[in-house]
């Protein structure tokens, strides 16, 4: 199977938080029946996300942060840097800065380009990798 990454450029218009996008996209994918590795930058971000997720109305979005126990896997975790469980996930959106030792492990990648400068360049340093890598890749603005 092709692996696939979409990268999402956040434009100077984009009124969204990349975290809000992120609740969004993940939500979507589970409805589609797959299931979603959010892999933050920081625990902080993790909790962010979790709390976005628990105030979306009128939908609830089953999730868990790594590390929670949880009687049944989710299908979205919130994972972050050191912090992770092993189910297996379909697909993963990428918050770090870098792309995530465990990521060959997936078919596909979501990830963002953001609109601060240095954080762009990180950005195209991890597509440049992905594409040395063979992963088939996309780009869409986000206004």
């Amino acid at each position: 199977m092709a692996k696939t990454a979409q990268f999402y450029i956040l434009t100077e218009d984009c009124t969204l938080t990349v975290e809000e996008i992120v609740c969004n996209l993940a939500a979507s994918i589970w409805r589609s029946g797959k299931k979603v590795l959010i892999s933050c930058e920081s625990e902080a971000q993790a909790l962010e996300i979790d709390e976005r997720l628990w105030q979306r109305d009128p939908e609830f979005v089953p999730h868990n942060l790594s590390g929670e126990a949880t009687q049944y896997p989710t299908p979205i975790e919130i994972s972050w840097l050191g912090k992770r469980n092993l189910q297996r996930r379909d697909v993963l959106i990428n918050l770090q800065q870098e792309i995530p030792d465990f990521s060959h492990s997936f078919t596909q990648i979501i990830d963002f380009v953001p609109k601060d400068d240095a954080l762009k360049t990180q950005a195209r340093e991890r597509y440049k990798q992905l594409r040395t890598l063979g992963w088939a890749l996309s780009t869409e603005n986000i206004a």
